[in-house]
């Protein structure tokens, strides 16, 4: 039985003004599994962004409830968001956000040196499985300025994975790439996939939102459907049907 990792249920986000109160998120409720590749699609502005900040801790609910692994987030401490964080949630980013002054095995190991419990040496031990999980190890010396940006979005990912998170957040990571490095950097979250992480794309792309095993699309901040689908690259046959078989038919919300 798969464990539930992510949980939502009647989740509301509403930013407010002193003149404007924008409802960018309304009922949103539903669960990711560990080990699940799950896509959050649709137009600009329609809250798909939103919604992975909410997951990724960045920003809090306005209303329902949100658990992770278990446990109730909804209402924590700004520490204690930030504290599991650093732990449990890998981001990748569309602009990359690697730090210009700061080497790639430098801009890997900032998240890690947050870490007290880590020491010096664990840390250059994780930098190093992680830039070597993404072919980027022969480049750790190097500034970001001397990297290309399908480079750079690897070390990225290194970043992201370095502390071994639970999960793996990925806003528009092929934004800024051309075909043939969103295509490597596509299928490197394949790679990580088989090998056990639980991933949650966003992005607009049909091609990226298709390597999912699921996809959830979001319109004017409600989830109009939420779909089981086949990626060829991510999965086994028998992979396909169990997924297959724990996801309904779609499903649309008026």
């Amino acid at each position: 039985m798969s464990r539930v990792l992510i949980e939502l249920s009647d989740v509301k986000k509403v930013f407010r003004t002193e003149e404007v109160e924008t409802h960018a998120l309304s009922d949103i409720s539903f669960t990711i599994n560990a080990n699940d590749y799950v896509s959050i699609s649709g137009p600009s502005g329609c809250g798909k962004s939103t919604l992975l900040s909410l997951i990724g801790l960045l920003d809090t609910v306005t209303e329902g409830q949100y658990k992770l692994a278990g446990h109730d987030v909804s209402a924590i401490s700004k520490a204690e968001r930030s504290r599991i964080r650093n732990k449990e949630i890998g981001f990748i980013f569309q602009s990359f956000n690697l730090i210009s002054d700061l080497t790639v095995e430098e801009n890997v190991d900032l998240p890690l040196s947050y870490r007290d419990s880590l020491s010096k040496s664990q840390r250059i031990q994780m930098v190093d499985e992680a830039l070597k999980k993404v072919s980027m190890d022969h480049r750790k010396k190097h500034y970001p300025s001397q990297l290309s940006g399908g480079q750079q979005q690897r070390v990225a990912i290194a970043r992201a994975i370095a502390g071994k998170p639970s999960l793996i957040l990925a806003d528009e990571p092929t934004g800024n790439l051309d075909s043939k490095n969103a295509e490597a950097v596509m299928a490197l979250l394949d790679d990580l996939h088989r090998s056990g992480s639980t991933i949650c794309i966003v992005t607009h792309d049909p091609r990226s939102a298709s390597r999912a095993q699921r996809n959830i699309d979001i319109h004017d901040g409600v989830i109009i459907a939420d779909t089981a689908q086949v990626n060829p690259h991510a999965t086994s046959t028998s992979e396909k049907t169990e997924w297959a078989s724990r996801i309904e038919e779609t499903t649309e919300k008026a």
